[in-house]
């Protein structure tokens, strides 16, 4: 018996985050995989354009998952990719790390990560999140948008 794989091949990505507030600089995050775009994936990724300055800026705040997450910032310049475009600062588990160039971050569960604040921005990039193991918004909740407000 042939499977038929197209069942797991997302064409047209979801916009279904919607945070409590306007964020300038920003285009709405993309669903790219969840259960609700294949039914039975427990891995919930997004990605979203940086355009300019975020403002406000932070806008995502210090917030934990009940998964796993890897943060991926890539530069978008194909002479240099590994440029990211900007820098951001982010907090894990208090302490500062700065993020200018493309990176991937691992946030086991339950370790508290942000606020994510942008020192500079000189040209778009891309911020992209898989939570392992979440299947849906409601579970991956990333950047802890239904738990925090701007600035904190």
């Amino acid at each position: 018996m042939e499977t038929d794989y197209s069942r797991y091949v997302v064409e047209k990505p979801a916009y279904e985050v919607t945070p409590k507030f306007e964020v300038k600089g920003r285009i709405p995050a993309m669903t790219l995989m969840s259960g609700n775009l294949v039914p039975g994936t427990k891995m919930y990724v997004e990605t979203g354009w940086v355009l300019g300055m975020p403002d406000p800026n932070p806008h995502i705040g210090e917030h934990t998952h009940d998964y796993d997450e890897i943060i991926v910032h890539l530069g978008t310049d194909p002479k240099n990719p590994e440029d990211l475009g900007g820098e951001i600062e982010i907090l894990i588990d208090g302490k500062p790390f700065l993020i200018n160039h493309t990176s991937g971050i691992y946030v086991p569960k339950g370790v508290k990560h942000g606020p994510l604040t942008w020192k500079k921005f000189e040209k778009p990039h891309l911020e992209l999140t898989i939570m392992i193991g979440a299947g849906t918004l409601a579970e991956a909740d990333p950047g802890g948008h239904e738990k925090v407000k701007a600035g904190g």
